[in-house]
């Protein structure tokens, strides 16, 4: 790649390497400079601008972002579209990461363009939090960097990054009793190990207290065997010292075996674990009393993850397992945030689908009911948000919605992300159809893709990599789709602008906001024409079948 001061006039396809916001010219930094970018600059003068351009052994950074994670990304990870070199992978359901440490690292080791980060190995995941991120250091990236780091992806049969689901549990769980042992400490302990069980989407299946022997132990292990129980666990009144005390004891007299005493995680030094009828039970440090993380916890999620926890994955727990010196460590039962932030999640987008129209221009019939490629015009628009990375898809109808929305439902099975609303002001203008959709989204949606319902060219990939552009944190908060420069549509709108969107009037949408608050656009350049494609009239609707046709 070759990277620095360029001459005007060669600049043309080159990356723009430095914004450039002056004598009405605003281009932001990544921008490919168009014929039509290059005589706007030289018409204010410039000579030469800072930008990079490929040469033909480097890959452009979004696609080598996107090879390189397709192929890091494992069973229950979804990967977003790339943007600024950067793919994420986001966890599909709570669970557990998987990380292959040796392989991430040499993967970072192959060249410094072609990067990846990651959570800690095993960390606790929520739905669509992030787990891996891969990044494209400069513009682009050499292709044998590329192939290299694909390879390294590629060299043992299982994935760099993956997310172990958890799974439910039926656990029971058996206190024992010394004299003086208070019912209010074992009810504790019951409340304390419900609330983790349930944290992992498992149950405590049965209790039993009994005392501190050996023999009442493995009966109490029968009985919850015989109700059903799939994991079995055992807290002491007395910690457990040593492989042959009570609790190991007891869980050999009922016909178990002890596999592993100790382990080199604090708290929850003196856990035990064994199996009793093929089944995993744990013999309880006393830290598991309390609600704080602790060893106890380590093992009891890669449990409900399904993973192995023998004595090999114990003794691994050694690096990080000094948890007594981690306030910050993050409480898997408390669902609060005392300082309001959490892991990083992935953006929830909507995809407002606008088919309200009178079709004024199309003159007479509803253009959204025309015969496009076997579908009507609006069903494009709807399919495409219900396979975008989109939560929820909310279609506005207006005019002649009585027969709009059957051709939507005919084409698209029930969906639980799909809502039809109605705006009863449609004849008003586009801005009505605005104001219906955004007043119709949920309250935990963080950005709306206002959508045409008559550009049948826009698919799920553009949409989904105007989410994948979504940073307000980074000061993209407006992202919109250009083609060679030319801005279009669908437009993505942060949270913070639906207030001034509910006031919109008239026809023109919200155009005029990203002139108000042009500081926090972002351009998204597309492949293709569909993002300035709609159809207004029979002549655009007759061109575009010819074109889709060919």
């Amino acid at each position: 790649m070759r990277f620095g001061e360029t001459p005007i006039d060669e600049a043309t396809g080159a990356i723009l390497a430095h914004s450039w916001r002056a004598n009405g010219v605003n281009f932001s930094k990544g921008r490919v400079l168009s014929a039509d970018d290059i005589a706007k600059l030289k018409a204010v003068g410039v000579a030469t601008v800072v930008a990079a351009k490929l040469d033909e052994e480097d890959i452009h950074e979004d696609e080598a972002a996107a090879n390189v994670a397709k192929v890091l990304a494992g069973g229950g990870i979804e990967v977003t579209a790339p943007f600024t070199g950067r793919c994420n992978h986001f966890a599909r359901e709570a669970g557990l990461a998987v990380v292959d440490r040796e392989r991430i690292d040499e993967l970072n080791e192959l060249d410094e363009s072609v990067t990846v980060a990651t959570l800690p190995p095993f960390a606790r995941v929520e739905p669509r939090q992030m787990v891996a991120t891969v990044k494209i250091i400069p513009y682009a990236a050499p292709r044998t960097a590329v192939a290299r780091a694909i390879g390294v992806a590629k060299s043992a049969n299982r994935p760099l990054v993956s997310v172990a689901p958890f799974q439910s549990m039926r656990a029971g769980l058996v206190q024992t009793r010394l004299p003086g042992t208070r019912d209010k400490v074992l009810d504790k302990a019951v409340v304390t190990t419900t609330k983790r069980l349930t944290s992992l989407g498992s149950t405590l299946n049965g209790e039993r207290r009994v005392a501190h022997d050996a023999k009442e132990i493995a009966g109490a292990l029968a009985e919850l065997k015989a109700e059903g129980c799939d994991l079995f666990l055992i807290a002491g009144a007395s910690a457990i010292v040593d492989r042959h005390d009570v609790v190991p004891s007891g869980i050999e007299v009922a016909g178990g075996k002890v596999i592993h005493f100790g382990m080199p995680v604090d708290p929850g030094n003196l856990l035990l674990t064994g199996e009793f009828d093929g089944k995993p039970v744990l013999g309880l440090p006393g830290c598991a009393k309390s609600p704080k993380y602790n060893g106890f916890d380590m093992v009891l999620e890669r449990l409900a993850a399904r993973l192995p926890v023998g004595r090999a994955e114990i003794v691994r727990m050694g690096s990080g397992g000094l948890l007594a010196e981690i306030p910050s460590r993050p409480q898997p039962r408390d669902d609060s945030d005392a300082e309001g932030e959490g892991p990083q999640q992935a953006p929830r987008v909507a995809a407002l689908v606008l088919a309200a129209g009178r079709s004024t221009r199309m003159g007479g019939p509803n253009k959204l009911l025309a015969d496009a490629k076997g579908e009507p015009l609006v069903v494009h628009a709807v399919k495409a948000a219900l396979a975008s990375q989109a939560v929820e898809v909310v279609v506005v109808l207006g005019h002649m919605e009585d027969q709009v929305r059957p051709a939507i439902e005919k084409a698209v099975p029930p969906k639980s992300r799909l809502r039809f609303v109605t705006n009863p002001d449609f004849a008003e203008g586009l801005s009505t159809s605005v104001k219906t959709g955004i007043g119709a989204l949920g309250a935990n949606i963080d950005a709306a893709i206002v959508q045409l319902g008559d550009m049948p060219g826009v698919g799920a990939p553009l949409l989904d990599r105007l989410t994948a552009a979504f940073s307000p944190v980074e000061g993209r908060a407006i992202c919109v789709p250009t083609v060679g420069g030319k801005r279009g549509n669908p437009v993505l709108w942060a949270r913070r602008f639906f207030p001034e969107m509910t006031k919109l009037s008239g026809d023109s949408g919200a155009k005029h906001l990203i002139g108000e608050h042009a500081d926090l656009v972002c351009e998204v350049e597309m492949t293709g024409e569909a993002a300035i494609t709609d159809i207004d009239t029979p002549e655009a609707l007759a061109a575009w079948r010819e074109r889709s046709t060919a």
